[in-house]
């Protein structure tokens, strides 16, 4: 190995802090140290890990890649440091994690207080956010998205994957006869996320299959919550994620319907992705198992 170690640090400082100068700030070094550092790096390796000049600042293709390496070798310095001082087992600082705004507002976040209780030196940084999340550009350590991540570096595994049902209002049912077929169902859908806001929605009814079309003719919301409450308050019929239904089912504030009439879109399928790390933080493996906690309460 050509390149010393001492100087990953430092190339990880460069690209969390977007700069020499910040970065030479928050190390306490001469500017002209960190950025011999990086020389030294590219140099050894033999590669343009940053295109830099006057006023900006891009990390490279290569570079990105040895900043994933970086960063797993730095979480192995300081888990052999940890385990070498005894504190192995108490998680503990910083933990970034991107979620979508549903999922947090429904799931998460009534049971924060339980966690920040049960692990009070992990300092949680919370990112909302409905489009997913680069855990490199974003620098976040685990994100929770809809659906699977491609990326290969990744780990990703299931986290809740639920059906989609048909729900409405209790007082809604009380006033409208919804029928048993789907073309008694289509008149009654005015409201649905967005993601699902499709020309050919596929349905399965007695083995058959048929479409419904939900792009035209009713109101789309890029949020789940927000359908929610439409049809609570009585706008028709929707179709929703189990997982946001549950208590509303339970208290009896909406209703599911049309049971014979199922989707054949994917299951509603919640992902956790983190970084492929062999020796996994304690203060990530404590999140990650309240996560499977709280989507299965």
């Amino acid at each position: 190995m050509k390149w010393t170690i001492d100087d990953v640090p430092i190339f990880v400082a460069v690209i969390d802090q977007n700069g020499f100068t910040a970065a030479a700030r928050a190390l306490d070094m001469p500017k002209s140290t960190v950025s011999k550092a990086v020389s030294r790096l590219e140099e050894a390796l033999g590669l343009r890990l940053l295109e830099r000049n006057s006023r900006s600042l891009r990390i490279t293709a290569e570079g990105e890649t040895f900043y994933r390496q970086a960063l797993l070798i730095m979480e192995q310095v300081r888990e052999t440091d940890a385990a070498m001082a005894g504190l192995n087992a108490v998680p503990s600082g910083k933990l970034t994690v991107a979620l979508p705004p549903a999922f947090c507002q429904e799931i998460v976040s009534p049971s924060l207080a339980a966690f920040h209780r049960d692990q009070p030196q992990v300092e949680l940084d919370l990112v909302i956010t409905s489009h997913g999340a680069d855990l490199l550009r974003d620098q976040v350590d685990i994100a929770v998205v809809v659906g699977p991540q491609e990326d290969s570096d990744l780990i990703s595994r299931t986290l809740f994957a639920g059906r989609l049902i048909w729900v409405t209002s209790p007082d809604y049912l009380k006033t409208h006869t919804l029928g048993d077929s789907p073309d008694d169902l289509r008149g009654h859908i005015r409201i649905c996320e967005t993601r699902y806001g499709l020309r050919r929605v596929p349905f399965r009814l007695n083995g058959q299959v048929d479409h419904f079309d939900f792009a035209r003719g009713i109101t789309h919301v890029n949020d789940p919550l927000s359908v929610r409450k439409a049809v609570v308050c009585g706008a028709g019929v929707s179709l929703l994620p189990e997982l946001y239904c549950r208590q509303q089912l339970r208290e009896g504030s909406l209703v599911e319907v049309s049971k014979n009439i199922s989707l054949d879109l994917s299951a509603s399928k919640l992902s956790v992705v983190y970084p492929s790390r062999r020796l996994m933080s304690p203060k990530t493996r404590v999140f990650l198992e309240f996560l499977d906690r709280v989507c299965k309460a």
